[in-house]
Order: structure tokens, then C-alpha cells, then sequence
């Protein structure tokens, strides 16, 4: 059935049989499947991010509602002559697999509120209000299980299309035709939406949060005091008990919030702060982390975005994120025929082939001893630390006495034996006989 709505839009058919479950502000604790998905998430390492809705229509990045300051009723002639016949959810989960990633995050609703899926919620969907008619998120669901690749949906917690968001965050200010609205039926409606996500799709490797940060205070420089209760307590025990397994991310910023299981960080890595907006290393919590991260410099598809990363700086981005202990979810924008951009997919291919010759150096690791720098990077797994070299015009790598015995340092492709020294005066390594790619050379040291 179709939830039935004031004509402000605030939803005022509640589906209590839905949320018969206790919800309390209890402590966390982890289920063992939840624990067991943690440690998959930890040893995957490497993900696609999937920005893709009614906006990439316009060609201009899925801020465009806002940056444009669209109004209400015209950004809603957009699902009407949204039509992806080109979309193939085989194509994409090859593509991401052939690329060597191990799950893929989708954009499940954005910012301007329109669901990409099927929703008793709303009419504002794919299926509803599209001539494509069709879920797209279930497709890919389906083919996501046959090719053992985890799915995970991004979910924005704010919302520039709906009355009940309100009170008003600090974006879409501008958009014309914003009402007025319940705060209590906007959380509802999202409980009704992520329920929907967490039954008719099968097992999902969890829920990607997005826009907490919208209703928080900005004095230009810094976040301050949040201006709603978003419920926590209640959303995450509401995904933990349908799904348990299911891993909850909130892209907010700050240190990690009671009941979440896994840490992000947008556009840097953990603990730096290149944007303005990054999470202070203080803050960095214990739970599995992950670095998200475009190929161009959009999220959504932008038709004149010239900002393409080089495939080096991508299997950098790659191997700096490993060597912080973090995955990285790497973003495609995909055209609205439902195709991937061919330059994106090329990128995909050069680090999948990458993948291929140094996955061990990569897959299971964690952070290694050695302190990443922009010259070299290490990751370690089990005794085996292996150091990426990223500066090919580095010969001699000295560094502090790492205090463990090394039995033997080796090539990992060519396994030539290179010379070295770890005494008082710290650890020496001579690479400058070792042939280097120009991308990056490891080098594995294995540990007594």
C-alpha cells in the first residue's frame, strides 16, 4: 500500500507493525555477524561507489538542484523522461569486479529526495514516476549475489524535496517551492524507506548515512551543535535488528557514533584534512575505516568534468589508503542511459590490472610498521611487511630502528634478494639496483 500524505507531504499513515521492535539507547554491542562482516569489510579493501540519479539528466554533479537553485516543480519534470535503457547491472558488477573490488555502495536516494528504488513511501521513485519503470536496485541485487560481490546503499539523510525536513538544513536554502513540516514524520518516513531496503533486497552489506552535517551549526570554519535529533538510537537498531549482519557508516565527520560499525572519510585520508571538513585524528575510532574518492572531481555525472585522475594517482590513492588501515571506495558517475563513462571504466581496468600482479600486498593487510610518506607506503600481513615503493627515483630508503628481526628483504614480483641494514643508526634499505615501475615497486620484508 501507498502511504497516504497531507498535501505538505508529511506522511501521516504510519506503518506501526513495521517498528514493533524495541528501540532503545542502549550501548551497542555487536552481533557476531555483524563482528564477522566487520572483518570482511577490513580484509576487502577496495570498493565502487555509485553516484547515479534523475539529476544526471542535467550533466552537471548531483548538487545541481542546489546549485542551480532549481525549483521543486520543475526539478520534478526530471523522472519524466528518465529513462535508462542502457543500464546493465551484469555489465557494471563485471566491470567492478574485473576491476578488483569486492562490493559496491549505490546511491539509494540523494539530496534532492528522489528514491532509486521501489517505495511504498513515496511516489517520488524510479519505479513510480520514471518511464523506465523498473528497480534498478534490485537489479543489481540480484546480480550482485550471482557474482559474490557485496551491495551496500548510500541513504541522504537530508532532503531538498520534502516538506517535513524541516527544520531546514544549511543547503537548498535557495530552491523555490520548500515547505513547512513534521521533523517526527520526516524520521518516520525514512524508517519506512530504510525497512524497505533492509526486506526486499536481500542480505546488503549495510547502510552508507549521508547529510548529518546539514543540520549542523557552521560558523565558516568549524561544525557546531546539531540543530535536530536525528534518532540514532532508534534508525540503528532498527537495520541492526532486521539485518544483523548489515554494517552502518555515517559520513558526519566526527568521531564515531554508538551503534556504528564502520568510518569514512570523503576525500582524504583518515586523520588528514586537505578539504576543510576532514575527521581529526582524535577522532578516529576502532571500527574498520574506508576513504571514498572520485575519479574526476564529481560524484554524479558532470558532462564537462576535465579534473580525470591519472590511473598513478589512482593506485597511489589505493595504496596510501592500505597503508592507513583503510579501504578505499572509489566513485563512478554513470550517464543518464545508464552507462558507465568509458574513461571510468578504463580506470577501472589499468588498477584491476595493477590489482592482479600485487594483490597479497594489498587484500588482508593492515597498517604497516612503517609510517606512510609521499615517497613510500607499507602495509603488513602477518609477518610479511610489504613497503611500497611510489618514488621510482628513490635508491637508498632510511628510516628509524624498527625494532623487530628482519629474516630477509625480496622484490615481490621478481623476488631479487636486496641488500639491507637495521642496527642503532636505524633501517637501511638499497633499492638502487631493484629495475622500479614507474608506478610503484614492492617489496616485501619478511619478519623472524
Amino acid at each position: 500500500m501507498k502511504v497516504i500524505k497531507k498535501p505538505n507531504g508529511a506522511v501521516i499513515l504510519f506503518l506501526t507493525i513495521l517498528f514493533s521492535i524495541c528501540l532503545s539507547a542502549q550501548e551497542y554491542v555487536p552481533s557476531k555477524e555483524n563482528l564477522d562482516a566487520r572483518e570482511w569489510f577490513q580484509q576487502a579493501k577496495f570498493g565502487l561507489f555509485v553516484h547515479w540519479g534523475v539529476y544526471s539528466l542535467l550533466g552537471d554533479g548531483e548538487w545541481v538542484m542546489n546549485n542551480q537553485n532549481i525549483a521543486i516543480d520543475e526539478y520534478k519534470k526530471l523522472p519524466t523522461f528518465f529513462n535508462p535503457i542502457d543500464f546493465n547491472a551484469q555489465a557494471w558488477v563485471t566491470m567492478a569486479k574485473e576491476a578488483g573490488m569486492k562490493y559496491i555502495t549505490i546511491t539509494s536516494r540523494h539530496h534532492d529526495g528522489f528514491s532509486m528504488f521501489d517505495s511504498k513511501a513515496t511516489d517520488y521513485d524510479i519505479v513510480d514516476a520514471t518511464p523506465y519503470g523498473k528497480d534498478v536496485l534490485k537489479l543489481l541485487a540480484e546480480e550482485c549475489r550471482k557474482q559474490d560481490i557485496k551491495l551496500f546503499f548510500y541513504y541522504s539523510l537530508l532532503d531538498w524535496n520534502r516538506d517535513d525536513y524541516f527544520p531546514r538544513g544549511r543547503t537548498g536554502t535557495k530552491i523555490p517551492g520548500r515547505g513547512t513540516g513534521s521533523w517526527e514524520d520526516y524520521i518516520a518516513f525514512m524508517k519506512i524507506q530504510l525497512t524497505e531496503l533492509l526486506t526486499n533486497y536481500g542480505d546488503i552489506g549495510g547502510i552508507w548515512f549521508d547529510g548529518h552535517w546539514d543540520q549542523k551549526e557552521w560558523d565558516g570554519e568549524k561544525f557546531g551543535e546539531l540543530k535536530v535529533d536525528w534518532h540514532y538510537d532508534e534508525i540503528y537498531s532498527l537495520i541492526h535488528k532486521l539485518q544483523p549482519q548489515a554494517l552502518i557508516g555515517n559520513n558526519h565527520h566526527i568521531g564515531v557514533i554508538n551503534g556504528e560499525d564502520f568510518q569514512m572519510f570523503e576525500k582524504d585520508l583518515p586523520g588528514k584534512n586537505t578539504t576543510g571538513w576532514g575527521t581529526a585524528s582524535d577522532q578516529i575510532g576502532s571500527v574498520p575505516l574506508e576513504v571514498c574518492e572520485t575519479i574526476n572531481g564529481s560524484w554524479g555525472f558532470n558532462l564537462q568534468d576535465r579534473k580525470h585522475k591519472s590511473d598513478k594517482e589512482l593506485i597511489h590513492y589505493l595504496i596510501k589508503a592500505a597503508g592507513y588501515g583503510s579501504n578505499m571506495l572509489l566513485n563512478v558517475g554513470p550517464m543518464p542511459n545508464g552507462k558507465i563513462q568509458p574513461k571510468h571504466e578504463t580506470s577501472l581496468k589499468a588498477i584491476g590490472k595493477w590489482l592482479a600482479l600485487n594483490a597479497e600486498s594489498i587484500y588482508g593487510t593492515q597498517r604497516g610498521p612503517i609510517a606512510p610518506t609521499d615517497d613510500f607506503v607499507s602495509t603488513q600481513k602477518g609477518k610479511t611487511v610489504y613497503l611500497h615503493i611510489l618514488n621510482p627515483k628513490l635508491n637508498i630508503i632510511h628510516m628509524g630502528l624498527v625494532p623487530v628481526k628482519i629474516k630477509n628483504i625480496r622484490s615481490l614480483n621478481s623476488q631479487y634478494s636486496i641488500p639491507f641494514r637495521n642496527d642503532k643508526f636505524g633501517l637501511v634499505i638499497d633499492v638502487s639496483r631493484l629495475t622500479k615501475d614507474e608506478i610503484d615497486t614492492v617489496i616485501q620484508i619478511e619478519l623472524k
